[in-house]
């Protein structure tokens, strides 16, 4: 089978679309170009249209992103960090959308509720080691160690 390679301006058009669908990330949209055949000169060309139409734009993309996270999968800041470093997004941008979209009484609270659902289904009688497990399940949800201590401390979680 023949690989059928894209002019520019097809290249911008299926862009366009991809881009429209959801919140997309350069990286996302440069692989997505390579996947199509796209390359060089054309590819950078593409990516700055895209920018300059506004149909790409990597604070907003990071906004939306933490955002979903935080609300929808409950993750803490330092696993939205890890994955938005992965996306090649950059420090500024990282730290607008933590800034915009995780308001701390809310993150404090979502981490009660993560310990909370995560207590209620351990077994383990002993307290001490029923900490340590709630503790490392909520760090593997990204959450900071000094507040999960903090919430295991001051808060009697179930």
């Amino acid at each position: 089978m023949t690989k059928k390679y894209l002019s520019q301006d097809e290249a911008l058009l299926k862009m366009q679309q991809y881009c429209a669908y959801q919140e997309r990330c350069q990286d996302e949209v440069r692989s997505k170009l390579i996947e199509l055949g796209v390359y060089g000169d054309a590819l950078e060309n593409v990516i700055a249209d895209l920018i300059s139409e506004n149909f790409l734009n990597e604070e907003r993309f990071a906004k939306a992103f933490a955002g979903g996270k935080f609300r929808i999968k409950h993750w803490g800041r330092v696993k939205i960090v890890q994955e938005l470093k992965a996306k090649k997004i950059s420090d500024y941008c990282i730290r607008k959308a933590l800034e915009s979209e995780i308001n701390e009484a809310d993150y404090k609270a979502t981490l009660l509720e993560v310990l909370n659902k995560k207590s209620n289904l351990l077994s383990e009688s002993n307290k001490f080691k029923k900490n340590q497990k709630l503790a490392l399940y909520a760090m593997g949800r990204g959450f900071e160690i000094e507040l999960i201590w903090d919430c295991l401390n001051n808060f009697s979680i179930e």
